[in-house]
């Protein structure tokens, strides 16, 4: 059974750093990008990061670049999300998953193998 796995979340002040983790289970995603969402309540989810496979390329939304850092280790079949200089309106449940081949790394519909989140609170 496949399954992704986020943690790392937790509730910090503004300006403050968080690394999430998502681990994934039951299969490698060597040669599949990796994507961060996050969703906050009453909005759709939104794009955050996505890390290609063994090129490393990267991409960030507007709203986080600069800020976020998406990283991978194959060894443990793990996707990382380093988050510095947060702010209030980065408060949502972040979220993993496995982008599908050739698809649009931006685009939610695009995923598969979502993780169930894991929340991130900033206070002003």
């Amino acid at each position: 059974q496949v399954r992704l796995v986020e943690s790392g979340g937790g509730l910090v002040q503004a300006g403050d750093s968080l690394r999430l983790s998502c681990a994934a289970s039951g299969r490698t995603f060597d040669n599949y990008r990796m994507g961060w969402f996050r969703q906050a309540p009453g909005k759709e989810r939104e794009f955050v990061a996505a890390i290609g496979q063994s090129d490393g390329n990267t991409l960030y939304a507007d709203s986080v670049k600069g800020r976020f850092a998406i990283s991978r280790d194959f060894s443990k079949n793990s996707v990382y999300l380093q988050m510095n200089s947060l702010k209030p309106e980065d408060t949502a449940l972040y979220l993993c998953a496995v982008l599908l081949l050739g698809k649009s790394p931006t685009v939610r519909q695009n995923y598969a193998y979502w993780g169930p989140g894991t929340q991130v609170t900033v206070s002003s």
